[in-house]
């Protein structure tokens, strides 16, 4: 019997995307008797991509993500999996709302809002945030018809057609379009928060099928609460976008809304790295240039070689590496951001290259500062605030970090993180050095804040072409680039928060989506 031959697969990106594919790729092998080996390749010198966690003097500091929504189990098993389970932690019991800042004010959130959609009267109509214009205009979706067709739209389009501009402008466009640092007027509806364009399409009104639904997930009397997707919840996750998933993780931390890892979320890319067997290859401060088809490649290889290079031991493509080695695979997935993607497919096939080009990304950073509380002097039981596009600030939001996770500042300190960026808007900030980024932040958090102490210390965490822009139409382009390939490049993967869900679960969620794939294509005779 010939021995079978053992199965070459390339990923590129070591973020939490390659990782997971990397994982559950050798997961299915292992299970279903296939022989196959891993490279992972790396273009910088660590892996976890934007899942970064700083440790010091006893505060842990995530310079990317810091959270992930419970709904979303996809993380929460492979932790399991990884023996993490008892590392996961809810937020911080008590801490149950958060602000807007305008003109210099905090104002809390009214209760009752729904993905920017009021579900409650009383905070409503006392909110300082709307003109008493500008909630009878929202009152309108109550008797406006509803939209035909269910082509995909913008989230400003819809949300401005059903409740008028205050309720985007001042509540929901800060919130919803904050997390992908994002314009509400260019973000895909049907690629961010569908459940706003099936609200419409099922109810008409939002604020009765959002009422309607608060209704039904209201706790029955001796019942344990459950979670809703409140306005408040969506500020309280402003690194990731809502899930619409509804499942319950096992654990302590169960009727948190919000979870991450006591150690650190790079604590997860840690364990997955130790995880792969001595069988997957990791090559760092490595770039994959393009991905060729072995048959167009073979015979100026076998000239080059002058016929040494034996077609039984060439898999269906061949990588090219920027230093000029090629390395051959069955199976290639493209864990990395869109952009960097269409530069490895374009020498192949250059109409996907431009439809994964045509996805936009947002330059961001962020900013860690720690006080010491007695400098503070402020009431810090919140998650934090947001602050609209229209109030011109550099800071988009601000996390209470050590409000939210205890885990995170030691006793008698406090730790924020402040947001600055957001797609199209003051470009020339990225401009600014270290020490202008701090001075300006400090001045913003002392006019909404009210905090003037020196802080313990402060650190800036840069992440350019960070977010990706869910434009209108983003989820078509996206099947028409996976089909495109299905039909020209079998067995060549995309996915990453340039795809289908920019959180950590999300991200996870289609590593293990493109390993099945990837065993699909390796149990291919063909």
């Amino acid at each position: 019997m010939e021995k079978q031959r053992i199965k070459q697969v390339v990923i590129a990106g070591g973020g939490i995307t390659g990782l997971s594919a990397a994982y559950y790729i050798e997961q299915l092998c292992r299970a279903n008797e296939v022989a196959a080996e891993l490279t992972i390749i790396e273009k910088t010198d660590r892996f976890g991509g934007h899942v970064h966690t700083g440790k010091r003097d006893g505060f842990v500091i995530e310079r990317g993500p810091d959270s992930f929504l419970a709904r979303k189990t996809s993380i929460i098993e492979l932790m399991q999996e990884l023996g993490m389970g008892e590392e996961l932690v809810g937020t911080r019991s008590g801490v149950s709302h958060s602000y807007i800042a305008y003109r210099n004010k905090l104002h809390p959130i009214p209760d009752g809002f729904m993905l920017g959609v009021p579900t409650k009267w009383k905070p409503f109509v006392t909110t300082r945030l709307l003109t008493f214009r500008g909630k009878v205009r929202a009152a309108a979706d109550l008797i406006l018809p509803r939209k035909s067709g269910e082509e995909d739209e913008s989230l400003g389009q819809l949300l401005r057609r059903r409740l008028g501009d205050e309720v985007l402008e001042q509540i929901a466009e800060p919130l919803l379009a904050g997390i992908y640092a994002g314009n509400a007027d260019g973000l895909s509806v049907k690629a961010t928060f569908p459940m706003l364009q099936e609200t419409e399409q099922k109810h008409r009104s939002l604020i009765v099928g959002m009422l309607g639904m608060r209704k039904s997930r209201a706790p029955k009397q001796g019942a344990k609460p459950t979670v809703q997707p409140t306005t408040q919840s969506v500020a309280r996750s402003v690194s990731h976008p809502a899930s619409q998933t509804t499942s319950q993780p096992a654990g302590t931390a169960v009727r948190s809304m919000f979870m991450s890892a006591r150690c650190g979320l790079e604590g997860v890319v840690t364990q997955l790295e130790q995880a792969l067997s001595s069988r997957a290859h990791v090559i760092r401060n490595t770039e994959i240039s393009r991905v060729t088809k072995t048959e167009q490649e073979q015979e100026q290889t076998k000239e080059k070689n002058k016929g040494t290079v034996e077609e039984k031991d060439r898999g269906r493509y061949t990588v090219h590496f920027s230093n000029g080695t090629m390395l051959a695979a069955d199976a290639v997935v493209l864990a990395t951001p869109a952009y960097a993607a269409a530069d490895i497919l374009a020498h192949e096939h250059e109409p996907i290259a431009e439809r994964l080009r045509s996805i936009p990304y947002a330059s961001v950073m962020n900013v860690v500062l720690a006080y010491r509380k007695q400098d503070v002097g402020v009431d810090l039981n919140a998650s934090g605030f947001v602050v609209p596009r229209k109030e011109e600030r550099k800071i988009t939001a601000c996390t209470w970090t050590s409000s939210k996770w205890s885990h995170t500042a030691p006793e008698g300190h406090i730790l924020l993180r402040a947001y600055v960026g957001k797609y199209g808007r003051d470009p020339a900030s990225h401009q600014l050095d270290d020490e202008e980024i701090i001075a300006e932040v400090r001045r913003e958090l002392q006019e909404t804040m009210g905090i003037s102490a020196q802080p313990v210390f402060t650190e800036i965490n840069r992440l350019p072409l960070s977010m990706p822009q869910y434009q209108v139409g983003h989820l078509k382009r996206i099947a028409e680039v996976e089909q495109m390939l299905a039909n020209v490049m079998p067995g060549v993967y995309v996915g990453g928060g340039g795809y289908r869900g920019i959180g950590v679960p999300d991200c996870i969620s289609q590593g293990k989506a493109m390993a099945e794939k990837v065993l699909s294509t390796l149990l291919d005779p063909g």
